[in-house]
């Protein structure tokens, strides 16, 4: 069976478009040809690729995994083509990362901003997922790595341990919780929150253990970073909970108590995702090498 590097990577285009015309222009062919090339495909596999109709198109179950396949193959073969830039090594490539919050707002900006400065030949695409996305995302060959935080199952991954965290409460220096040495999820929940945006990997963790307890969590307001949470919460608007590097780093400025969260769950292993560290190329690898020491317990 013979498979066409062009005919997996229009599939690709149109599997991951509304429409067969938008997947055959990110393609640069005309609807028909791009038609006609999916066909051939569908012929030589035996079976049906594609659901067509005045909507758009739906990936079959057999499409899927081939979409699952074709994502892997072309990824190999981008691998492949930045190991030989510039004679291979790591000055050179893309690198796309799903990573949780605390990753995405906190240390790896730090972090990219070093690696990034030392090669100029090399992009990141850094998206914020939450851990079932970030897990699907490294299997599917949909990113390159993936940052997760918490316990990870995982089969088929390679999952590297790089640092330590824990999930505190913060509350304004004059609150009634301020003088708790700790303090459980639950007894929180009678005062107002100050949360993260909607789509954070924090908010839907938090709200997962709050829904076990058969209760609701009450958010005064959202916002899109772990400063602004503490700026919300020493002007008295309400508590907050986020990663302990974050209170100690943010307490250094503000006047905020910070109070050990008596859960099990509170504490925050953080990992690097891959399917293959071998496989990998120089430059993704080279990133991996540099986060490895640099991220803060």
């Amino acid at each position: 069976m013979h498979f066409d590097l062009a005919d997996l990577r229009l599939f690709i285009h149109i599997a991951e478009s509304p429409s067969l015309t938008q997947g055959a222009r990110r393609a640069f062919l005309s609807p028909a040809a791009a038609s006609a090339r999916i066909k051939a495909l569908e012929a030589q596999l035996d079976t049906r690729l594609l659901y067509r109709d005045s909507r758009g198109v739906e990936v079959t179950p057999a499409g899927q995994r081939l979409l699952q396949h074709a994502r892997l193959i072309m990824r190999q073969v981008d691998y492949l083509k930045s190991e030989f830039t510039s004679y291979g090594g790591d000055s050179a490539g893309h690198i796309r990362i799903f990573a949780n919050t605390t990753a995405v707002t906190e240390f790896l900006p730090e972090v990219l901003a070093g690696f990034l400065s030392l090669r100029p030949g090399v992009t990141v695409d850094l998206q914020e997922r939450l851990s079932r996305d970030i897990v699907r995302g490294v299997l599917d060959g949909t990113t390159d790595m993936g940052i997760i935080a918490g316990p990870v199952e995982a089969s088929g991954l390679q999952v590297m341990h790089f640092s330590t965290d824990r999930l505190v409460l913060i509350v304004p220096v004059e609150h009634a919780l301020a003088a708790q040495q700790s303090i459980a999820l639950d007894q929180t929940l009678a005062y107002q929150h100050i949360g993260l945006h909607e789509g954070s990997t924090l908010l839907s963790f938090l709200r997962e253990h709050v829904e076990r307890l058969g209760k609701t969590l009450s958010l005064r307001i959202q916002v899109s970073s772990f400063e602004a949470i503490c700026r919300m919460v020493e002007a008295g608007v309400g508590i907050g909970i986020i990663p302990e590097s974050a209170a100690v780093r943010h307490s250094r400025t503000m006047e905020l108590v910070t109070v050990a969260l008596d859960e099990p769950w509170a504490i925050r292993e953080r990992s690097i995702l891959v399917r293959e560290l071998e496989a990998l190329p120089g430059t993704i690898r080279a990133l991996i090498a540099t986060l490895m020491p640099s991220a803060q317990t």
